[in-house]
């Protein structure tokens, strides 16, 4: 059973009501071909905006969800683990759990997608 919010929520970029301009300027960076990667913190508006983003980049992949449990080490060897929702195309975190190691987190993660950077 979905919750309310997730069942009524605007699948489309186009069907968004609000920040138009926000709106016309993603559609416009999707249909160039050449998307900038995004990080963002959570809000619902932000949520709701970049999962309608995904869609129209995406298609489809980017509604195949999978749920993850990510474990870290900080620099004073201190275990931080984080709970992520993904897909092929994007990693969506929940990092209340490790408030204070935000940064280690983050550059973890990019340098276990990206090996080279």
């Amino acid at each position: 059973m979905a919750l309310w919010v997730d069942r009524y929520r605007p699948r489309q970029l186009s069907k968004l009501d609000y920040h138009k301009t926000q709106v016309t300027h993603l559609i416009n960076l999707c249909s160039q071909g050449d998307f900038p990667h995004v990080l963002r913190p959570f809000q619902a508006s932000n949520k709701t905006r970049i999962m309608c983003l995904l869609r129209k980049l995406y298609q489809p992949g980017a509604e195949r969800l999978r749920n993850e449990i990510m474990n870290f080490t900080t620099p004073s060897n201190r275990k931080v683990e984080i709970r992520s929702i993904s897909s092929n195309y994007h990693i969506e975190l929940n990092s209340s759990g490790a408030v204070i190691y935000n940064r280690v987190v983050v550059s973890n993660l990019i340098k276990q997608i990206d090996p080279s950077g």
